[in-house]
């Protein structure tokens, strides 16, 4: 799929980025172990965020799933059974940092977090802030969220301003697209006098499709902790904006994972899977 705007050349280089709640180790897990793994392979993300991985001394999930070709980085302030954030990158990874968001507000009783690493890609493209976020999940913890998010995206802005690097923030942001929290990293909104803009990948490629990546039609989602759930979008892939526009364009977007094999879910939610790539100059040179 291809954005309303954008037509990719065959050659130009591109970057995909995924994000996806797997839902720990939760049952059916051997089941779903095996969609995940087929899965994850034949997307081949170059860039990976992965909510509700267990690791403990005897499991790492995300190892698992993903296979040796990645670098892994794990959210150090996991849940006592070892669940927590995990970044993976085919990409050079390196300076991968943890904000403090667990003592914004009320206790979330589940590990958040964002993690920000620096990921090397090939010219045109260059350096990339990658940021794995995942902020309180409660639905009525939403000024938790704006915290969290606001924390979040001034620590983004110092970095940037650093270099000529882009920001991709792909994670479990608990909030709808109409959410306060949601709406200030889209630049819908401000708070506390601080305002931002980061295209969310869904919205530049499908508009105001929903796009829903928890919803009750997964059985998952029935039989879990959210009976009377309608159906939301909490998944993300955001892009920073640099004044006027977005520092690299969104070429696709889909839900990813998101019907059964042979009648099991992959995972409660869906995943969100997005390519982006570099702007070309008028000329048609790629920046």
């Amino acid at each position: 799929m291809t954005s309303r705007n954008d037509t990719p050349t065959p050659t130009e280089p591109r970057l995909r980025v995924l994000q996806l709640n797997v839902y720990g180790l939760a049952d059916p897990w051997p089941q779903r172990r095996e969609i995940l793994r087929q899965g994850l392979r034949r997307m081949d993300a170059d860039l990976v965020t992965l909510v509700e991985t267990v690791v403990t001394d005897d499991v790492d999930q995300a190892r698992d799933l993903l296979g040796p070709e990645y670098t892994i980085w794990h959210q150090r302030d996991r849940a006592a059974d070892g669940t927590g954030l995990t970044l993976a990158s085919r990409l050079p990874m390196s300076e991968v940092r943890e904000l403090d968001l667990v003592s914004i507000g009320r206790p979330a009783r589940f590990p958040v977090a964002a993690m920000i690493a620096e990921v090397t890609a090939s010219e045109p493209i260059g350096t990339v802030l990658f940021v794995g976020y995942t902020p309180a999940w409660q639905r009525d913890y939403e000024y938790e969220r704006e915290v969290q998010a606001l924390t979040t995206a001034r620590e983004l802005e110092k970095l940037a301003a650093r270099g000529d690097r882009h920001v991709v923030v792909a994670g479990d942001f608990n909030g709808s697209p109409e959410s306060a929290s949601v709406r200030f990293w889209t630049g819908m909104q401000s708070l506390d006098q601080t305002s931002v803009m980061y295209r969310d990948a869904w919205t530049a490629v499908h508009g105001t499709a929903d796009g829903h990546t928890f919803d009750p039609r997964n059985e998952l989602v029935r039989t879990g902790d959210t009976p009377l759930e309608l159906g939301r979008r909490l998944d993300y892939v955001m892009v920073r904006a640099a004044d006027r526009d977005p520092t690299l364009r969104v070429l696709s977007c889909a839900v990813v994972f998101d019907e059964p094999v042979r009648g099991i879910w992959a995972s409660d939610h869906f995943g969100v899977l997005a390519e982006l790539a570099p702007h070309p100059d008028r000329d048609g040179t790629l920046l």
